[in-house]
């Protein structure tokens, strides 16, 4: 696994992606504590990993402004919040999959995670072990047939997924159902130096 972790570190590296590796939950979340300034704002996407780091009452704890769009009370404002948070200094999200030649695939309904984890200023980006997969089309296979059925399950969306676990990627469209997988984000690489960073936790975390 030592070797396995490093050679991934050493592929994001040639992708200017500034990866990291912390070997437990408390220890990622102290190294994102460590990353990110007091002073700023933070948006946040919808992620299971995050909330087993509890990473936003870590945050507003110490005073940090986190546009968290599962506290608002209507359609209207959640978006709102959502377009905030993917121009805030910092976003934190989770990826549905990582490949061992440093590919990091994201699906989302709404916009806002693929435009913060594309344009923020920094971006943040946390995953458990079980999300590192040998390729890019492992990845994306994960993705689509793995964490998504997960998702539509945990959030009740009417997607063809949510019956029998498997993509059914050609006819789930409008109005007949609630697609979550509208985007789909693969990232190869990063110009800006350090404005990417991934964190690898050594358990599993999330779907």
């Amino acid at each position: 696994m030592e070797q396995r972790v490093a050679e991934l570190i050493r592929n994001w590296q040639r992708r200017n992606i500034l990866g990291m590796y912390c070997e437990n939950k408390s220890e990622a979340v102290q190294k994102i504590l460590a990353i990110i300034p007091q002073d700023v704002t933070i948006g946040i996407s919808g992620s299971v990993t995050l909330d087993q780091l509890e990473m936003v009452k870590q945050l507003e704890a110490r005073g940090n402004k986190v546009f968290d769009q599962y506290k608002t009370v209507n359609r209207e404002e959640s978006l709102e919040v959502r377009r905030q948070g993917a121009q805030a200094d910092f976003y934190l999200a989770s990826a549905n999959a990582l490949s061992e030649k440093g590919e990091l695939v994201f699906l989302s309904g709404f916009g806002n995670r693929t435009a913060g984890i594309s344009n923020a200023k920094n971006a943040i980006i946390v995953c458990g072990i079980n999300k590192l997969v040998p390729n890019l089309v492992e990845a994306l296979k994960r993705a689509r047939e793995y964490a998504t059925p997960l998702n539509c399950k945990r959030l009740n969306w009417n997607t063809p997924c949510l019956q029998d676990g498997v993509c059914h990627n050609e006819i789930c469209l409008f109005p007949e159902y609630k697609r979550m997988c509208c985007q789909v984000l693969t990232i190869e690489a990063e110009v800006t130096p350090d404005r990417l960073k991934v964190i690898l936790i050594n358990e599993n975390l999330g779907f």
